[in-house]
């Protein structure tokens, strides 16, 4: 990790919430971004962050993320959902996440990542399909 991974870096990114983004169930009329999509757009998001300031050969892997989804988002709107670092503890990054529509606050999020060492990751999952192959 470089040293410009500090507390209260943060980034940016506009998500545009189109049909890959929305739940139906509630019906087609209520089409809205869905939590398992606001996650993941929030994993990302601390993930490009990350990226910045990590060395080659490191890469990160989420660990815990407590999310309030607040307010519905329609289809066709934007989200900005900004991540700024927390706290760094060893490898452990720690990130609040706020997610803002044109006219709410739509989300508050506590999200933590682990910094790995791509390498090491390759060789353990490589490790693990070996041993489920061997258990048949």
């Amino acid at each position: 990790m470089k040293e410009t991974l500090q507390p209260g870096v943060s980034k940016t990114r506009r998500i545009s919430v189109d049909d890959d983004r929305v739940i139906t169930h509630l019906g087609k009329d209520l089409a809205i971004y869905g939590t398992p999509f606001l996650v993941r757009d929030i994993e990302a998001t601390c993930h490009a962050l990350l990226l910045e300031h990590l060395d080659e050969g490191e890469g990160s892997v989420g660990m815990r993320v407590d999310v309030e989804h607040l307010a519905p988002t329609p289809r066709g709107f934007w989200v900005d959902i900004t991540a700024t670092v927390s706290e760094v503890k060893g490898r452990q990054v720690t990130f609040t996440v706020e997610g803002r529509d044109a006219l709410d606050h739509v989300a508050r999020c506590t999200h933590s990542r682990f910094v790995v060492a791509l390498s090491k990751s390759k060789e353990r999952i490589a490790a693990k399909i070996a041993r489920a192959a061997e258990q048949g």
